[in-house]
């Protein structure tokens, strides 16, 4: 079943790029990716939890998916749309979709899965409190 947008939290303001389409016509898959991470990290920066220059821990991503209901082209208005499912001890699992500008229902829905480490050992951390407090403001 397509996600709506009442099942997410957050929502950022996409654009569609020229480079995004393929040979096809429509956005290729990779540009998905692009997406969920442009609306994870924005989120997290806003919100002060994320310093992605100098804060002690980063994420990594170790696992990712995504399913796609209706083709997306250039040029064209968007929203990435997030929540979390799930947060444990060190890590954090994001659902996102991604819908046309003013869609109820989602062109396409993913999720990736977190790791928070310290970014000098890359050993997993217990999830600093500002990030938790972030996570726990879009959790459902």
């Amino acid at each position: 079943m397509k996600p709506t947008r009442a099942d997410y939290r957050h929502f950022t303001p996409l654009q569609t790029r020229w480079a995004d389409n393929d040979i096809y016509g429509h956005v290729n898959n990779v540009a998905y990716y692009g997406y969920f991470d442009t609306v994870v990290n924005g989120y997290l920066i806003g919100a002060g939890a994320l310093d992605i220059h100098d804060g002690a821990v980063i994420g990594l991503v170790v696992e990712t998916g995504c399913e796609y209901f209706s083709p997306l082209e250039y040029p064209q208005k968007l929203e990435g749309a997030l929540r979390v499912a799930h947060i444990g001890n060190s890590s954090v699992r994001y659902e996102l979709a991604i819908f046309r500008e003013g869609d109820e229902s989602a062109a396409a829905q993913g999720r990736f899965v977190h790791v928070y480490v310290d970014r000098k050992t890359r050993r997993p951390v217990p999830l600093p409190a500002a990030l938790r407090s972030a996570l726990e403001k879009i959790a459902v």
